[in-house]
């Protein structure tokens, strides 16, 4: 009998690279190329997390922990397989990483130490789970990827087919046997979360509205799921009068805001600090936000941070428009844009061509992770406030089962 050769540094290196070998996009228009996404390898595997009950922490106010959460989720992972590039996406409550074999104990491991940090720092209880891409195809779900450039060194990753909402049924299957989810006992190690940051306001939305908006096509049939999103795109193109990323971006000089000492600094402290030193590293910061407000009050440089050349960065690195299977936007919009939208998106639903979820508020969250800014390596996270995406995505569940929908 034949038997399968052990893997050797050469084949576990390509399997690495893997997404990092891939070539950029740079017009996000790409997203409704369908046939240009390239299946993620079948050995590779999904990790997701979720907050537990995040609808009822958003409405006690808590939406700021949640998102603080679902990004520190894709900071732990980064930090626990240094110098491997994976595609991720943050979904408001948690996150979605893809990595290669030799990073899921690792990327594993590291989720189990934040949930961990998360039930002790914030009580809120942080649902980690994984399945392998093998599994995602075995059960006829399929996942493609393309890589979207937000700035040199910085991009974001684009999700094509079923496969993560399938990971998503899975992981939260609620049997006490399931395969998929898991749970970290007391010997988990605290979690790596250097580069997490939440120092800005929110944004406040110009137009008035911050729209945040889910949806996908109802159509099995991959040419009905191109035209949806192409005649998504072009419709809010044309509502807005422009790109989104000029006409609605929700993270501009104008929306962008500085206060010291920053809200988000105690969260930060939190979850970032070593050993449960949790007042030395609020005390850390609280000293850092001192150089970052001089210097953004002035518009300078000071040491490694220099204002006007971050914020312009900032604003680019943004994901504010992704896709993981439901195009998502976070757009800053006026009453009278928020409402044609919104009727062109009904008037879908009612022709049985997409389900939707949207959710209004007066601004958006941003929650940022920087590595380096002498390297210009940050990149920054975008929910609505209130809720965001979680609220968006209960409405969007609702309308998925058919139920009536208030208002």
């Amino acid at each position: 009998m034949q038997t399968t050769p052990e893997p050797t540094f050469g084949d576990q290196l390509k399997a690495d690279r893997f997404y990092a070998d891939l070539t950029a996009v740079s017009d996000f228009s790409a997203v409704a190329d369908l046939d240009a996404y390239v299946p993620v390898p079948r050995d590779w595997t999904v990790l997701m997390t979720d907050v537990v009950g995040s609808t009822k922490a958003i409405q006690a106010g808590r939406y700021k922990d949640v998102n603080m959460v679902g990004v520190a989720s894709i900071t732990a992972v980064l930090n626990a397989i240094s110098g491997v590039t994976i595609p991720y996406v943050f979904g408001g409550d948690g996150a979605s990483l893809l990595v290669p074999p030799s990073a899921v104990e690792p990327g594993r491991q590291a989720l189990l130490a934040l949930a961990r940090l998360s039930e002790k720092q914030f009580g809120l209880a942080l649902r980690v789970g994984s399945v392998s891409v093998a599994e995602v195809l075995q059960r006829g779900g399929a996942i493609g990827v393309q890589k979207l450039s937000l700035s040199p060194g910085n991009d974001l990753a684009l999700f094509s087919g079923s496969g993560l909402e399938l990971v998503d049924r899975l992981v939260k299957d609620p049997s006490p046997d399931n395969p998929f989810y898991f749970l970290p006992d007391e010997h988990t190690p605290e979690p790596n979360l250097d580069g997490l940051s939440c120092r800005w306001e929110p944004l406040k939305a110009k137009g008035g509205v911050s729209l945040t908006l889910m949806l996908r096509g109802t159509s099995p049939d991959q040419q009905a799921q191109q035209q949806v999103l192409r005649s998504t795109l072009g419709l809010i193109q044309e509502i807005l009068h422009g790109d989104p990323a000029e006409a609605a971006v929700p993270v501009s000089d104008a929306s962008m805001r500085f206060r010291w000492p920053p809200r988000g600094l105690w969260q930060e402290a939190k979850s970032t600090a070593k050993g449960g030193a949790i007042l030395k590293r609020f005390l850390a910061i609280y000293v850092e936000s001192i150089f970052q407000a001089i210097a953004e009050r002035f518009n300078i440089k000071i040491g490694t941070y220099n204002a006007p050349v971050y914020r312009k960065e900032l604003q680019s690195n943004t994901d504010f428009r992704k896709y993981d299977g439901l195009l998502r936007f976070v757009l800053d919009v006026t009453e009278q844009q928020a409402g044609e939208i919104e009727r062109h998106l009904a008037d879908e639903h009612a022709a049985g061509r997409i389900v939707y979820g949207t959710h209004r508020a007066d601004s958006a969250l941003m929650t940022c992770l920087v590595f380096s800014l002498e390297q210009s390596q940050h990149i920054h996270f975008v929910d609505g406030a209130d809720g965001g995406f979680a609220l968006a995505a209960q409405q969007f569940k609702q309308r998925l089962k058919g139920a009536p929908q208030e208002g």
